[in-house]
């Protein structure tokens, strides 16, 4: 069986700067990958080319053994990767549940045309994604399920979180990319977080998650294998405790002059 994803050499610049360069990287099929490194490391820039916003420059990305490097945004969606973001991308005015079905979009059949002569069929294609989000909202809050109408930018950031975890989810992804997913929460809300992602492994078999995290003991728990960037390239590969203790990455996030003090 071909990796679930696989990249060779991917590599994008902007003018003489490599953001991401010549990046080996390979996910199996319900493996969770932690990908760490300091700011600017290149770590939301190597989602950005895995769904399609940015274009790679060079190199290579196979998902499912068929290439992705030149397919639109929206075509990736529909292969089944789906991501959050950094900073909340949720309609704010939208409902909590209208949310999440707009995350359904990719996988839903009908059209303009149904919408005016086929009233009954999107009826009924209404009612199932109306099933399907009160599922998954159900899976990690019953009160967001309780409260599915209310206004989503009135919810609180750990909320707001786990709604745009549950719209990405109801793309049916085979890969799901989580960018920052603790930022702004509290330590409870933090674990919280972190039993939230291991539901999502146990309820949907075989998918694989690639988790970009600042804090470590989400990393430390969730992630099978971590991968660490430094200025575009990978320094290392391993568990939690091989790349925490290696060399490389003590220099990218410590800095040479405090490491030898420290030592």
């Amino acid at each position: 069986m071909s990796p679930l994803l696989e990249t060779k050499k991917l590599t994008i610049r902007f003018g003489g700067l490599a953001a991401v360069n010549e990046m080996d990287f390979i996910i199996d099929h319900g493996e969770t990958i932690g990908l760490i490194g300091p700011n600017g490391s290149g770590k939301t820039t190597f989602f950005n080319l895995l769904t399609g916003i940015y274009k790679p420059t060079e190199g290579e990305i196979r998902y499912c053994g068929e290439s992705l490097s030149r397919l639109p945004t929206f075509k990736i969606a529909k292969q089944g990767v789906a991501r959050t973001f950094q900073n909340n991308r949720l309609f704010l005015n939208l409902s909590v549940l209208d949310n999440v079905l707009v995350g359904m979009h990719p996988h839903q059949d009908s059209n303009w045309f149904d919408a005016i002569f086929r009233r009954s069929y999107v009826e009924r294609e209404t009612e199932k994604g109306v099933e399907k989000g009160l599922e998954l909202l159900t899976q990690f809050s019953e009160e967001l399920a309780s409260n599915c109408y209310q206004r989503a930018g009135d919810l609180p950031q750990a909320d707001r979180r786990k709604v745009e975890i549950c719209r990405a989810l109801a793309s049916n992804p085979k890969l799901l990319l989580l960018d920052e997913p603790s930022a702004g929460m509290s330590p409870a809300e933090t674990e919280e977080l972190m039993e939230d992602i291991r539901k999502v492994r146990q309820k949907v078999g075989g998918i694989g998650i690639i988790i970009i995290e600042h804090d470590m003991a989400v990393i430390r728990e969730v992630a099978e294998r971590v991968i660490v960037l430094n200025y575009g390239r990978k320094i290392a590969e391993g568990t939690f405790q091989e790349v925490s203790t290696n060399e490389l990455v003590l220099e990218a996030y410590l800095g040479r002059e405090e490491k030898d003090a420290q030592a």
